[in-house]
């Protein structure tokens, strides 16, 4: 019983040090008061999943998108107009030159990718940081969205809107089935030695060059990778919307960055999981249903309470910039622990991994 007891302090010893910890305490908080808000009646109900996925999944996707350059030590806040340019040839071009609408659909993925593919140019081989290259690009790409759409307008065909809602056997959201895909492709990417290399640089680019690692190659990798799952995260937000926008995504950019340090990905890189982005992203989708759910209990509670949408907005942001600041400080806290652990072990003679 002793061994399993002391099994058990390991692990969790292991995980509290593990980068998803603080993500997970933080998901895990917003979730208990959720389901307290809601009442567990409301909470735990298969529409309630659905529809929360079938608004978040293009946030979570494309959290995860930012996860694989932040784990790098890059950001890219161009990926908000990105979803945009997605969204726009993926109504107008069906619209107005007849493209049959998969055709239309495959062409954003690739535009993304390419314009994902020129950011990867600047970065990793022209060496321009890439919050300056990504800050040239939102100017680009949101100018190009409004030349091919100049005003909201357009629709997606009926099938794409109702299958984008759909219950697999009246249980499992199709959002959930696309999010776990793209999970799954994650950790197939996480067997290879190309994400050995992605930590590797992210952890000391210039010992990572030095063992041999083409940081350069792994960069521009790393955004055509991050430039796919965006290109999925604007179908889905322009099946979930079921209409065009040029400006549609423009405010993901930055949420998907609070979401990746919310989860626990180092800003510096080398440190973090896709775990982290999803426990980010899971943050901030139900710290806001939270908040919208406690004003609704004080308009109950407090005859002619009421307050405007703003206040909502300023407690569920200011709760966020908390949980970024205990992110931050936990995160720095682990990665030293964890260093000091591997000069411990390299001062003992041990070998990493035992």
């Amino acid at each position: 019983m002793d061994r399993v007891d002391q099994k058990m302090i390991e692990r969790f010893e292991s995980f509290r040090r593990a980068p998803a910890f603080t993500g997970f305490v933080l998901f895990s908080l917003v979730l208990l008061l959720n389901i307290g808000l809601q009442g567990p009646q409301n909470f735990f109900t298969a529409s309630n999943f659905g529809l929360l996925l079938e608004k978040n999944t293009p946030l979570i996707l494309v959290t995860m998108a930012q996860a694989m350059l932040m784990l790098l030590g890059m950001i890219d806040i161009s990926i908000g107009v990105q979803l945009s340019l997605v969204n726009v040839i993926a109504i107008m071009l069906p619209q107005e030159l007849g493209v049959p609408w998969p055709v239309a659909w495959a062409l954003g993925i690739l535009a993304v990718m390419a314009i994902a593919a020129i950011n990867g140019f600047f970065v990793a081989y022209m060496r321009i940081p890439s919050l300056l290259s990504s800050f040239a690009m939102i100017y680009i790409v949101k100018g190009i969205n409004v030349i091919i759409m100049s005003k909201p307008q357009g629709t997606v065909p009926e099938v794409v809107w109702r299958t984008y809602s759909k219950e697999i056997g009246g249980m499992i959201p199709i959002t959930f089935v696309i999010v776990l895909i793209i999970f799954l492709f994650w950790i197939y990417l996480k067997k290879t030695d190309y994400m050995k290399h992605v930590y590797a640089v992210g952890g000391n680019e210039r010992n990572a060059y030095a063992s041999g690692i083409n940081p350069a190659r792994v960069k521009m990798k790393a955004f055509l990778i991050a430039g796919f799952i965006t290109g999925i995260a604007g179908l889905c937000l322009t099946a979930m919307s079921a209409s065009g926008n040029p400006l549609m995504g423009e405010a993901y950019g930055l949420k998907s960055i609070a979401a990746c340090i919310l989860g626990g990905i180092a800003l510096s890189g080398g440190w973090g999981t896709m775990s982290c982005a999803l426990f980010g992203s899971g943050f901030l989708v139900l710290i806001q249903s939270s908040v919208y759910y406690l004003f609704k209990q004080l308009y109950v509670l407090i005859p002619g309470f009421q307050v405007t949408t703003y206040w909502q907005n300023l407690v569920s942001d200011s709760i966020i910039l908390l949980g970024l600041v205990a992110t931050i400080f936990t995160a720095q806290t682990q990665r030293a622990a964890f260093k000091n652990g591997i000069k411990k072990q390299l001062k003992g003679g041990e070998r990493l991994g035992e």
